[in-house]
């Protein structure tokens, strides 16, 4: 069903962006302040400062990237917060537990996953919820589009937005971004790619551990990938590296029950 479930992507997105004029966020993206629109999103604070974006999967989980907590694995300082806006947010949770994956060695990318425990629980409204998880053996066609959301910087290096901003990509095969001119053979299978060999659309620093997220044919949103690493932001033959979701189902059900 992928070109009608692309059609619907793009008409989905296209309306949005109809909506709202372009600009360079995200890097190449939109500002999406629309609460409500990514009710899965959040904000992970340290000393109450925007570090990595992370998902919500059920009433007390979210899921994020492993090198978020590098050097920062107290979970009495960090802080997880909801809503299209920094500041104010709609909803702020302290944090009670972090569990980063057990093979996680910075400064490497493999195995870039975390959960982190909410320490009391969030009752889903239509502007906060979870997203869904695939089955450990879902397969996401390449080259569908899919979204990114993130607070993360809107050029390399560049100013942070308050406004939770998105990002159209799409899924780039494994063998392609392994090839010599994109990543050389660095991408294992815990890992996707994302984004456009022309550069131009990316996640950037800030957006670690957020979301990348696809529809099905009912449009159900479902996390395909955590935002993990690239080689700067939006350069060509660099596109965004993303923590397999997939790989990990079965050890989120390990960790989590969910």
């Amino acid at each position: 069903a992928g070109g009608r479930y692309d059609f619907l992507l793009m008409l989905i997105l296209s309306v949005k962006s109809m909506a709202k004029s372009s600009s360079l966020r995200i890097v190449g993206g939109l500002s999406s302040a629309e609460t409500g629109d990514w009710p899965w999103q959040a904000s992970l604070q340290y000393n109450n400062v925007h570090r990595c974006g992370a998902t919500l999967i059920s009433n007390t989980w979210l899921v994020s990237a492993a090198h978020c907590f590098r050097d920062m694995s107290h979970p009495q300082k960090w802080t997880a917060t909801f809503g299209a806006l920094l500041k104010p947010p709609s909803l702020k949770r302290s944090v009670k537990t972090i569990i980063i994956h057990e093979k996680y060695r910075y400064p490497e990318h493999d195995y870039d996953i975390a959960l982190v425990q909410l320490s009391k629980r969030v009752e889903f409204t239509s502007s906060i919820h979870r997203v869904c998880l695939p089955e450990p053996s879902e397969t996401f066609p390449y080259n569908i589009y899919a979204v990114i959301t993130g607070w993360g910087a809107l050029t390399n290096d560049g100013p942070t937005p308050n406004a939770l901003q998105e990002a159209t990509v799409k899924l780039i095969d494994s063998n392609t971004c392994n090839k010599k001119e994109v990543y050389d053979g660095d991408i294992t299978p815990r890992m996707l790619c994302a984004g456009y060999l022309e550069g131009g659309v990316d996640a950037c620093q800030g957006d670690s551990g957020g979301p990348l997220v696809t529809p099905d044919s009912r449009l159900m949103w479902y996390l395909v990938g955590i935002v993990s690493w690239g080689d700067e932001c939006a350069k060509p033959n660099k596109p965004g590296v993303y923590t397999r979701v997939t790989y990990f189902r079965d050890w989120i059900t390990s960790k989590t029950g969910i």
